[in-house]
């Protein structure tokens, strides 16, 4: 792919997300994730409603008519985006891979984030950190991240663990943070530290899968291959006892991650290819 063509793409998924987030998700994400707190901000004069417990009454006395303390919620909030870029998320048989709905979701998160001023960090993982980027504020550093998500290739190693990203993000990451994972969720296992990562940080699983991987066509005997491993083999797509063991290992997968997640008290979505990411990701934040 050529500068130029990056740069194209750049634009292309910017314009899209971007919309999105400011007419769409800006609100329902404020909403969703609340800052750490409350900081005072001013004092002014009481008016009939207001809650009495809020009187300061050092100024009270000073101006001798009561005033109230008036405060803010912390706004600023650190968002992390832990993205898989295993050999499994270059898959998709529908409108697009699952790479690039994870570009897309990734850059529609971003844009919210850093709407509401947020700071906005990435770990690009596959059975190795990929990459690091330093959370940090700004438009550019957006469009870095989404340049990074349509260029970077992993290593020569193309699995993918969930468990030594959730590692690094601990080490990498003190202060409490909102952490999107998304994944496909094919490894296993990962339980403990994502239980260890709920605990610390606000975690959300965004598992993004294609319809083929959980449904086998009936086409006939083909050859296919793990993008993961190399492996080969042939499948008789005819037979139903094959499409059945393929449904099946795909729903032991989905069921160990609802059970890793629920069990961790953190939160897990599903979003298929060929669904629209929209919806789903908007009822997530109203419904928070």
């Amino acid at each position: 792919m050529t500068t130029a063509e990056i740069l194209k793409r750049v634009r292309r998924i910017e314009i899209k997300t971007r919309g999105l987030s400011n007419h769409i998700f800006s609100g329902e994400y404020h909403s969703a994730f609340k800052g750490r707190g409350m900081s005072f901000s001013e004092v002014r004069e009481y008016s009939p409603g207001d809650d009495v417990r809020a009187i300061d009454w050092n100024v009270t006395a000073r101006f001798s008519t009561p005033f109230v303390k008036i405060f803010e919620e912390e706004r600023e909030l650190t968002v992390m985006l832990l993205i898989d870029v295993s050999s499994s998320s270059l898959f998709g048989t529908s409108k697009q891979l699952k790479r690039d709905l994870i570009t897309e979701i990734a850059a529609v998160l971003s844009f919210s984030a850093t709407t509401n001023n947020d700071k906005v960090g990435v770990i690009f993982f596959s059975d190795k950190i990929e990459q690091y980027i330093p959370p940090k504020k700004g438009k550019s550093h957006i469009l870095r991240i989404i340049r990074e998500m349509i260029t970077l290739a992993p290593a020569q190693r193309k699995g993918t663990d969930i468990g030594a990203c959730l590692r690094f993000f601990n080490n990498a990451s003190k202060k409490r943070a909102i952490a999107f994972l998304l994944s496909d969720f094919i490894s296993a296992p990962y339980e403990e530290p994502l239980k260890l990562t709920a605990r610390r940080h606000d975690l959300v699983g965004v598992q993004v899968y294609d319809k083929a991987d959980r449904e086998l066509p009936e086409v006939g005997l083909i050859q296919v291959q793990d993008s993961e491993t190399q492996r080969l083999q042939w499948l008789d797509t005819s037979s139903r006892q094959v499409r059945n063991d393929y449904a099946r290992s795909f729903e032991e997968h989905r069921k160990y991650s609802t059970n890793a997640f629920r069990k961790s008290g953190a939160e897990l979505i599903s979003v298929r290819t060929d669904e629209d990411y929209v919806k789903i990701l908007q009822g997530f934040f109203i419904n928070r």
